[in-house]
């Protein structure tokens, strides 16, 4: 009778530890995600595209046009903890075409993306990452067409730049 009550008592035990096991590891997974962070961007405006006289570029700097807008939220608990300043970068790279676009209006285009960070006047190449802490900060981005040789056909174009936060 005490064996059979002390296997009881050891099986009661073992449950109890998995039962802990099991909870403490319910705990651990979102602690993961904290210590990895987040990076939120926000799309604010969109820019505006405009032809230059010759209508051979097409760009958000020319005459009329606007840059896109966004904020970006970077928050990781790691680098909070190490104080380190630049867990994460930003980039904006040029498209390799236009969403839309009339026929021919892709043929012959190249594209070139710049973005300013935190109302700097700074324009940075889209394809080259900046550091960023963590935070909030804003980002300005343009995008230019170039079609040559040639003159872009009349329609309407939209281009779509990604910005990464990585």
């Amino acid at each position: 009778m005490e064996a059979a009550m002390a296997r009881k008592r050891r099986r009661r035990s073992r449950s109890r530890a998995l039962l802990a096991l099991v909870a403490l590891a319910g705990l651990c997974q979102p602690a993961g995600a904290a210590i990895v962070g987040t990076c939120t961007i926000m799309v604010g405006g969109t820019g505006t595209m405009k032809a230059n006289p010759a209508i051979n570029i097409f760009g958000s700097k020319q005459s009329g046009g606007s840059s896109a807008t966004a904020t970006i939220t970077t928050s990781s608990l790691l680098c909070t903890l190490l104080n380190l300043l630049d867990c994460y970068s930003v980039s904006a790279p040029a498209p390799i075409a236009f969403t839309s676009a009339p026929s021919g209006g892709n043929t012959n285009v190249t594209f070139a993306t710049v973005f300013r960070l935190d109302g700097s006047g700074v324009d940075i190449s889209g394809s080259s990452p900046q550091r960023v802490a963590n935070g909030t900060h804003s980002i300005q981005v343009d995008l230019t067409a170039t079609k040559s040789p040639g003159i872009f056909p009349a329609g309407n174009y939209q281009g779509t730049v990604t910005i990464l936060c990585e």
